[in-house]
């Protein structure tokens, strides 16, 4: 938790020397971290950006979590079955409590002929103080992700 503390206050930091210049720079943490979050192992590094009560939803599958636990676990999850899987951040728009990021998700699911690299574009609404992500809806194509990947449309990753 030290790490997010510490987040938390940078992110202050930069949200107040931002006011009246780039606002765009007072989520910049925030969006580092999360991608972080995402290319490294430590699914419990994911769940530790969101609020207690947050949310994430991953348009594409269909699927949402609800709690720092369930996120990790969906990241746990993604692991287990995405090797290398990895963000690459593009740009990002802040807008209030809002950030839209745009960036390139990547891998290759375990088992299939080839790697996938598609365009996704994520909502992170932010807690009041900007410190931790209340909602994260990602949204990219699915059909794009298993069309490159080489596998059928109609492919469903194994259970267990």
């Amino acid at each position: 938790m030290t790490a997010t503390a510490t987040l938390c206050a940078a992110t202050a930091t930069v949200a107040a020397a931002a006011s009246g210049q780039d606002s765009g720079r007072r989520g910049a943490g925030i969006v580092a971290a999360w991608a972080r979050a995402w290319n490294g192992t430590d699914p419990q590094a994911l769940g530790a950006l969101f609020t207690a009560d947050g949310t994430y939803t991953d348009e594409a599958v269909g699927v949402s979590f609800r709690g720092r636990k369930e996120i990790a676990g969906w990241k746990a999850r993604a692991d287990a079955l995405i090797e290398n899987v990895h963000v690459t951040v593009r740009t990002t728009r802040l807008d209030g409590d809002r950030i839209t990021v745009r960036a390139v998700y990547s891998g290759h699911l375990k088992g299939a002929p080839k790697s996938f690299a598609v365009p996704m574009t994520t909502r992170l609404d932010l807690d009041e103080n900007h410190c931790r992500i209340a909602v994260d809806q990602d949204h990219y194509s699915l059909a794009t992700v298993l069309a490159q990947s080489g596998l059928p449309a109609d492919w469903t990753p194994p259970t267990g």
